[in-house]
């Protein structure tokens, strides 16, 4: 009976890390040169950012876009990096 109560404590724990990521960031990994006006506006769309500033945010890739998102929030944020020719990661 010890072995099972190790093998369902072990699934129990794993079950807890998988619920505990409630929150993510999302961070511009890289983008195509040609798209660099695309992903300022982009980015412009979901933050509070003027255009100097974002421009800077978008130059400083690899960069945290975005903190403390649900994961559909940060996923259609990802899409829309995407779209306009960037690579954004979802941590």
């Amino acid at each position: 009976m010890g072995s099972q109560g190790g093998a369902g404590a072990g699934a129990a724990k794993s079950e807890e890390k998988k619920a505990e990521k409630l929150v993510f960031d999302v961070k511009l990994e890289k983008f195509e040169a040609a798209a660099k006006i695309k992903i300022i506006k982009e980015i412009r769309t979901f933050t509070d950012l003027g255009l100097k500033d974002a421009k800077e945010l978008v130059e400083k890739a690899p960069v945290i876009l975005k903190q403390s998102l649900t994961k559909e929030e940060a996923e259609a944020i990802i899409a829309k990096i995407k779209a306009a020719g960037g690579v954004a990661v979802m941590e």
